[in-house]
């Protein structure tokens, strides 16, 4: 593993404000993960873990401190900016799938190359193809969401996340809604694109799989406290 950090937070807040309350959701997070790390976010309920993700993909902005993800300070990126380094940059694995129901498997894993612009058709079908074969769904590029079963369905959402070759995968809860059997081979799927040079961060509430990680970063009360191999 080389030792570059891939992702650093260093004095992240985060407050949201409703009416004239201010709700603090970090509360000056300082966190390094190393380029092919394989890092569990645990913490309880409302600690924070999701706004720490949100701010490592750029999907929010911290209201103070700094984000830097693969040499680029993303919290001063533009929007537009911002959009373009994330569809190439990272890949999301949400727990609820997310895939659009009117297309078909091999369409949803070709999207996130649409929105990068990435290759002609023919070429991004081809990727698509390839990545549903890594995750052993290369007999079922013309079906639907529905036609799946849950971890099916979450098999073509990590093919999509990888459908860019990102350098970092990002799961929140990506086995949330999923059996325990199931939970582990998707598990096995993540440590094997992280066995390939991925770097993969995830949250979990399972401390069996928290604890297949690397390493742990405990969440609480917006801030980290503690961090070290599982």
């Amino acid at each position: 593993m080389v030792n570059e950090a891939l992702i650093e937070l260093s004095g992240v807040e985060k407050s949201y404000r409703s009416g004239s309350m201010e709700y603090p959701a970090l509360r000056g997070v300082d966190l390094s993960i190393a380029r092919g790390e394989m890092v569990s976010i645990v913490g309880p309920s409302g600690s924070g873990k999701s706004t720490v993700l949100n701010m490592v993909t750029g999907i929010d902005r911290p209201t103070a401190g700094t984000v830097t993800v693969d040499g680029r300070r993303i919290d001063e990126m533009s929007e537009e900016a911002l959009a373009t380094w994330r569809g190439t940059r990272v890949g999301i694995v949400f727990q609820f799938f997310q895939l659009l129901p009117t297309l078909t498997v091999l369409e949803n894993v070709m999207l996130p190359m649409e929105f990068a612009r990435l290759g002609k058709p023919g070429a991004r079908a081809q990727s698509a193809s390839a990545k549903l074969d890594m995750v052993g769904l290369g007999d079922k590029l013309r079906r639907v969401p529905s036609e799946l079963s849950g971890g099916e369905q979450q098999r073509v959402a990590i093919a999509r996340a990888m459908a860019c070759d990102p350098v970092l995968l990002i799961g929140d809860e990506p086995t949330g809604n999923l059996d325990s059997e199931t939970a582990l081979r998707m598990f096995d799927l993540l440590a094997e694109l992280n066995d390939r040079g991925t770097t993969v961060v995830y949250v979990t509430h399972d401390n069996d799989l928290a604890a297949r990680a690397a390493r742990r970063v405990v969440i609480r009360d917006g801030h980290v406290d503690g961090t070290g191999r599982s």
